[in-house]
């Protein structure tokens, strides 16, 4: 699966919030690995925000024009998951 993704002009900002060693975190932390570089490189200016804390429920937020938040858990699934949640987000 690539991660060859555009985001939209509406789409100003993602959050993802994730446990550096927590079980439900793992296709999060695996998704970083795999797949952050290519979304960087497909939107360089685009703020892509990774929030790493102890014991916190990994989750996807995004933040869309005049203010407007989304927020999606990401708890126990792949990194293929995440990134099907993240092409959701843009699409």
């Amino acid at each position: 699966m690539s991660a060859a993704i555009k985001f939209p002009k509406a789409l100003k900002e993602i959050r993802v919030h994730l446990c550096q060693s927590g079980a439900a975190s793992k296709g999060v932390r695996e998704f970083i690995e795999k797949y952050y570089v290519d979304l960087k490189s497909n939107n360089p200016k685009f703020p892509i925000l990774i929030r790493e804390c102890s014991g916190v429920e990994p989750k996807l937020w995004a933040r869309f024009e005049l203010g407007k938040e989304k927020a999606i858990s990401l708890k126990d699934l792949s990194s293929s998951d995440v990134l099907t949640k993240v092409k959701s987000i843009a699409a």
